[in-house]
């Protein structure tokens, strides 16, 4: 749960923003941080590859789809993830970049690259060292740094949800310089356009 400090002083920045963008933030009210819900990195990156350009609905639809292929192997889903298994995963909907992308996540946790030290990183150091992965970009780093992680300080200007949302709630184009302004807690800011997101009516 955000501290309530914390969350009077991001009502604060955003009422000297704009109107709307208080009022969303305002609307949510406080939000609880969950912990994260893979148990290692690896299996985050592999969530978020996955999820790469794909809307919530289909990369649920096809976790679903690697979930019963891996159930019928006898394996988990991350046993799907080594040379192989490469027409299972095509069979549930995984582009042939993103097996390959899935192939590399493995490799470098086996060869010790993602461990527990990645924690203690600044995110610019540790997103660097993520995007020398093959499949893995500034954007999965992000996902994996909000949400894995807990860095409350990034802004995932690459996110086409969070970007859209705030440009809608304030009219300024330059998402990275609004940001800037709640920083040290732009990560908070984006749960906060996400949030609004999911909260939107949808169409007739």
């Amino acid at each position: 749960m955000l501290d309530a400090a914390l969350y009077d002083r991001l009502l604060g920045v955003a009422a000297e923003v704009s109107e709307p963008l208080r009022t969303t933030i305002a609307a949510i009210g406080v939000i609880e941080i969950a912990p994260p819900p893979h148990a290692s990195l690896a299996e985050r990156l592999f969530v978020e590859v996955v999820n790469q350009q794909l809307s919530t609905k289909a990369a649920l639809s096809i976790w679903t789809r690697i979930e019963a292929a891996a159930a019928a192997q006898v394996v988990t889903p991350r046993d799907l993830f080594v040379p192989g298994y490469e027409a299972v995963l095509r069979g549930c909907g995984v582009s042939a970049n993103k097996v390959r992308a899935l192939h590399a996540i493995r490799e470098a946790e086996e060869a010790g690259l993602l461990g527990p030290d990645l924690a203690a990183l600044p995110h610019a150091e540790r997103s660097a060292m993520l995007c020398r992965i093959r499949g893995v970009g500034p954007w999965t780093a992000d996902m994996a740094g909000i949400f894995h992680f807990l860095d409350p300080d990034i802004w995932p200007a690459g996110d086409v949800a969070a970007v859209g949302v705030l440009r809608r709630l304030t009219g300024i184009e330059d998402t990275v310089a609004v940001a800037a302004r709640f920083a040290p807690y732009r990560s908070i800011l984006a749960r906060y356009m996400w949030r609004s997101r999911d909260a939107a009516p949808v169409a007739a």
